[in-house]
């Protein structure tokens, strides 16, 4: 890493100060200040709403118009203020000399276009160039980035590439036209942990090779002490600590900080109970989606998403399921509720539910419950919260009267650790952990015995996250809730589970207690998993143990 200073350099690349901005009459980011100079990463890290993107997009004027406004401050491209400039000068500076990373490429990349379309578009504007030209510098990018075949995959629309794969083409579209200055804004959160570190070492690699400056947004603490030099800590808006990257972490000042840095997910699981009742299990479990069709219609190949997968979630027991995206954990999730055709025997509490009917299966329906990664697009924004956890006790016949579902509604919501006078309130208006939890608590209403939680933790900040971990363990000891956790990060499956099944395309390549399985991984590939976890998170206790 490489410290800077005004003795090496006579200005900043960039120098902010005293940032303000505002969304009407509320502010947003109060007088931020901080600095970067050539070659150097600087991490913003603070939790949703602390205003670390608010602040990236002002840098670039790229805020909502007339709704977003900046009552004071300064920003200074070498020595050039950008606050009130005129829109062809912000034009020349966007993608030229500063760049963008969003943290979702589906939703940055137009689906309808080629990946190499939508690279061209950017060296067409600023640098004037086509035909072969064009054409040979985006396939020079792509090979900068390490997209596999990259002369092939031209014609590539985003969807058929994946998660690591469009975010490499967002990187070369950021690198275009060698920008000083790459915005990497939550690069790296979608991702599974292998591609997670690909991708911080590629950006490590081409900072290297090109001497750009990379203001890095996060609120991972752990890929801040991998990746940057120096560190500013956003609350509510404001900067509270900045320092270098040894400092904060060794001698944090801020109780914020603190904070952040102590809201790693905590504790251990209960020993594995070998004795406890199995609530689900499935035997041979099979679920293969047709990719190519005879003239005659028949399946000639397919995409084997699970391919013999035997499973069994005890009583009061957590089965961590695990691997990269694609392995087949959420088809495995799917298919043990019925709501994916198998093959393969399924049995719910010693009862074979394979080949039931979906009539049949609607009083079991009850019993087996499901919270999902993005609570935001499993909530209808048009119900009430209490609409939401009401709608599973009217289509199951249970709590009897309004008066009495209301008193089982403000029940659920109490469990989750949420207020019942807010029942009446829309999805919006809360959170993203406390959507989490209003999507725990609808699945807690119904009184389930096995629960299974997909990727439930991913999308929240790491604070936010060790509340979810505390308030199912303590969820799961009360009522004995049979859990299947499916999640590529490892640290919050430490905290949970007490069997392990690690995945990789459809197939379970290792299987034990969760303990010998992190402790003496046997596998490969649940090896490689450890290493790019434990090389992202283990440094970020100060820690060997993750």
């Amino acid at each position: 890493m490489q410290i800077h200073s005004e003795a090496t350099e006579s200005i900043p690349l960039l120098e902010v100060r005293d940032l303000s901005v505002s969304f009407g009459a509320t502010p947003a980011v109060r007088q931020v200040s901080f600095t970067l100079w050539r070659s150097e990463t600087l991490a913003l890290v603070g939790e949703s709403g602390s205003g670390k993107s608010v602040s990236a997009l002002s840098l670039l004027q790229l805020l909502p118009y007339p709704h977003a406004r900046h009552p004071g401050g300064s920003i200074r491209l070498r020595g050039e203020e950008l606050l009130g400039a005129a829109p062809a000068r912000l034009r020349e500076i966007r993608g030229n000399q500063i760049a963008m990373v969003f943290q979702e490429p589906m939703t940055s990349l137009n689906p309808l276009h080629s990946i190499e379309k939508q690279i061209g578009e950017t060296l067409l504007l600023h640098k004037g160039l086509s035909g072969t030209r064009l054409k040979a510098r985006i396939v020079e990018l792509l090979e900068l980035v390490g997209l596999p075949d990259a002369a092939h995959r031209l014609n590539a629309l985003p969807h058929e590439l994946s998660g690591g794969q469009r975010q490499r083409v967002m990187i070369a579209m950021a690198l275009a036209n060698d920008p000083d200055i790459l915005i990497a804004d939550e690069p790296t959160t979608a991702l599974d942990v292998t591609i997670q570190a690909q991708i911080l070492k590629l950006l490590k690699d081409l900072q290297a090779r090109l001497g750009m400056a990379i203001l890095f947004i996060t609120h991972d603490l752990s890929i801040v002490r991998k990746m940057a030099d120096r560190v500013c800590v956003m609350q509510a808006g404001v900067v509270v600590e900045t320092g270098s990257v040894a400092g904060i972490f060794s001698n944090p000042q801020h109780p914020y900080t603190r904070q952040l840095l102590a809201a790693e997910p905590q504790g251990e699981p209960p020993p594995e109970n070998s004795e406890a009742p199995i609530v689900m299990a499935g035997d041979g479990l099979k679920v293969w989606f047709p990719l190519k069709r005879s003239l005659l219609g028949r399946a000639t190949e397919h995409v084997k998403a699970v391919d013999g997968v035997n499973v069994s979630v005890r009583a009061g027991q957590t089965l961590g399921v695990v691997g990269e995206s694609g392995s087949g954990k959420t088809t495995l999730g799917l298919a043990l509720l019925r709501l994916l055709s198998s093959t393969g025997a399924i049995r719910f509490e010693g009862q074979r539910i394979d080949h039931q009917p979906g009539k049949a299966l609607r009083p079991l329906r009850q019993a087996m419950q499901i919270v999902f990664q993005d609570p935001y697009g499993s909530l209808s924004p048009r119900l009430s919260v209490g609409e939401i956890v009401e709608e599973g006790l009217r289509v199951h016949g249970l709590a009897g009267d309004h008066k009495t579902r209301r008193a089982r509604i403000a029940q659920a919501l109490e469990e989750v650790g949420l207020d019942p006078e807010t029942q009446d309130r829309y999805p919006h208006e809360f959170s993203g952990g406390q959507r989490q939890r209003i999507a725990i608590a609808r699945a807690l209403a119904l009184q389930p015995r096995l629960l299974i939680l997909d990727e439930p933790t991913s999308a929240l900040d790491v604070s936010v996250q060790a509340q979810i971990v505390d308030l199912l363990r303590d969820l799961q000891r009360r009522y004995r809730l049979a859990y299947l956790f499916i999640s590529h990060d490892l640290r919050v499956v430490r905290a949970l589970a007490n069997h392990l099944l690690v995945m990789k395309n459809g197939r379970v390549v290792e299987e034990g207690p969760a303990q010998r399985v992190f402790d003496r991984p046997q596998h490969p590939y649940t090896q490689a998993l450890l290493a790019a976890a434990l090389n992202l998170e283990a440094v970020g206790n100060g820690s060997d143990r993750f």
